[in-house]
């Protein structure tokens, strides 16, 4: 017996699976039916207690390529239902013995649905999985509990570079990096250098990128001011493509504002229109901050709208070279939609390379 207890009180009674322990986080949903090993890798889960809503989780296993990162980032697991017995050719370990392995706390055998209805009619909130009925001082620390600092525990600590010949230079800044934004400028013609965070725009510039890729990451855009101080010295120096984070940063340099959504959006399966072409693509997507559409007027305009919500997902800025998307057009897990996006950037990059755009 395992216990899932929300910060109102509110408790959900489960079976323990994964690392047993008690852990404390942010209790969010997830509405994609695969790609949970993508999930639990990527680094914008960072503090997060993600619920899977599709019920039957664990069917195909995992396996040692579809990470998008080094290991696990989220801080808890919540599924219906567990598969004991995966069946598919790309298996090489359950999903129970992953989740042991890097001590990941989880819990089945929950009414997910009755969560992630809770979630949304209230908002997302703190919450612990606890292995018995949590103390007074546990519920304390699941009401006071902040994630901090998200950005900066993810960051690679040191410049790297993932070669490509002859291709265009790509300085790719690391806020929560996902694998398969760098497979994605590969495939698009990039070689691409990865900065910390932490690095500073003018040594960015002193390498002389032939543009640059400001990432995905976790957590309140907000908190990031250093990041955000070095941006505003990058704007209008190359282009530049912000993704997810990356997009409420760069939007936050030009003096746009961010705000926390209810329930915020994770998933692949999130209709967001191209207000240009006026088609309606089924993106990846997983943030719980989204732009004032009110705050962009005056230094560009929104470009993608989500359908369901009508929040701001995209935005073309008025210096003909920066732009950025709230979803993921790299996806993993997800469909493949919007990865044209790379090659716009590819364009961009070379037409400013050659003089073309100022």
């Amino acid at each position: 017996m395992a216990y899932l207890t929300l910060a109102d009180g509110t408790i959900f009674e489960g079976a323990s699976f994964g690392y047993e322990g008690d852990v404390i986080g942010e209790v969010v949903f997830n509405t994609g039916m695969t790609g949970y090993q993508e999930l639990l890798t990527d680094p914008s889960y960072v503090g997060q207690i993600v619920n899977m809503t599709y019920p039957l989780i664990g069917n195909y296993g995992v396996n040692s390529n579809d990470t998008e990162s080094d290991s696990p980032k989220v801080r808890g697991f919540i599924v219906r239902d567990y598969c004991e017995a995966p069946s598919n050719w790309h298996c090489e370990n359950t999903l129970d013995s992953y989740l042991k392995e890097n001590k990941i706390v989880a819990l089945r055998s929950i009414d997910t649905r009755a969560l992630t209805r809770k979630i949304r009619e209230m908002g997302t909130m703190m919450g612990i999985i606890s292995q018995k009925l949590p103390t007074a001082k546990q519920l304390l620390e699941v009401q006071n509990y902040k994630i901090e600092k998200s950005v900066q525990s993810v960051t690679t600590q040191k410049k790297y570079t993932v070669p490509l010949k002859n291709g265009l230079k790509a300085a790719v800044i690391d806020y929560g990096l996902k694998r398969n934004i760098l497979d994605s400028l590969t495939r698009n013609g990039f070689e691409s250098t990865v900065y910390p965070c932490f690095t500073k725009a003018e040594d960015i510039l002193k390498d002389n990128p032939d543009a640059i890729m400001l990432t995905n990451g976790p957590g309140n855009p907000k908190d990031n001011e250093f990041e955000i101080e070095q941006i505003k010295k990058l704007v209008g120096k190359k282009p530049l493509f912000g993704i997810c984070l990356g997009h409420q940063l760069l939007a936050l340099a030009h003096g746009a504002d961010t705000y926390k959504l209810k329930y915020g959006h994770r998933g692949s399966n999130h209709p967001v229109k191209d207000l240009d072409s006026g088609k309606v693509f089924i993106t990846s997507q997983n943030h719980g901050y989204a732009v004032d559409e009110n705050t962009v007027k005056g230094f560009g305009r929104v470009s993608h709208t989500n359908w369901n919500d009508r929040s701001v997902e995209g935005i073309i800025y008025n210096d003909g070279i920066s732009f950025s998307v709230q979803f993921h057009p790299e996806a993993s897990p997800g469909p493949n939609d919007t990865e044209h996006l790379f090659g716009k950037f590819n364009r961009l990059a070379r037409e400013f390379k050659q003089g073309g755009k100022k």
